[in-house]
């Protein structure tokens, strides 16, 4: 079974901040392949399906950002989860807006939802899609911006960038992650140079 977790933060006043993205992208996953993601597990909430011929537990850690690596432990341990079949979903305040990477492994690069997750695994070979939310713009707070509701023109193009998400995570799991990182791996348009 693969695990699709998205991080973000519990509550209304989080539902469409750049910190969501993981769970905007679990929850189109959840709607698309007709998967509640509603049951409360192991501090997360979560629902199981297939994705791709694979049989899938998506889920949305209640811990808050930053205590994300708890839930996902605490998942994988329960339902028997290989590490190489834990797929992690989260914003990336280091790529232009509409930019995706997934990556094998790697470092937190200073995400700390994704710090809690290495602590927690204690390793970070941990598979993971980051979704670019930089605006494009010089920013007075990372952290203001991320926890506030996004603008207008962001929410524009949501939609279309939430769906390739999904597309993205739905090939790491039927196609594997080296073919999904050739076909979905884009930089920010309009951007030529980028972090990597």
């Amino acid at each position: 079974m693969f695990l699709v977790a998205g991080l973000g933060n519990p509550g209304e006043e989080y539902a469409l901040t750049p910190h969501n993205m993981g769970f905007l992208t679990v929850d189109r996953l959840a709607e698309r392949h007709g998967i509640r993601v509603n049951r409360k597990d192991s501090q997360a909430l979560a629902g199981v399906g297939e994705i791709g011929g694979h049989p899938v537990l998506l889920a949305k850690p209640q811990t808050y950002m930053n205590l994300s690596g708890t839930s996902l432990v605490r998942l994988m341990e329960k339902h028997s989860i290989e590490l190489g079949h834990l797929v992690v979903i989260y914003d990336e305040l280091d790529l232009g807006w509409m930019a995706l990477k997934i990556k094998p492994k790697g470092s937190a690069a200073g995400h700390n939802g994704m710090k809690s997750v290495i602590a927690s695994l204690h390793t970070s070979e941990i598979v993971r899609m980051r979704l670019g939310v930089h605006p494009g713009h010089p920013l007075k707070s990372g952290t203001d911006f991320l926890l506030a509701p996004m603008k207008r023109s962001q929410m524009k193009e949501l939609d279309a960038f939430i769906d390739y998400a999904a597309d993205a995570a739905g090939s790491i799991i039927a196609e594997g992650v080296e073919k999904a990182m050739t076909k979905y791996n884009r930089r920010a348009p309009g951007l030529q140079n980028e972090e990597a």
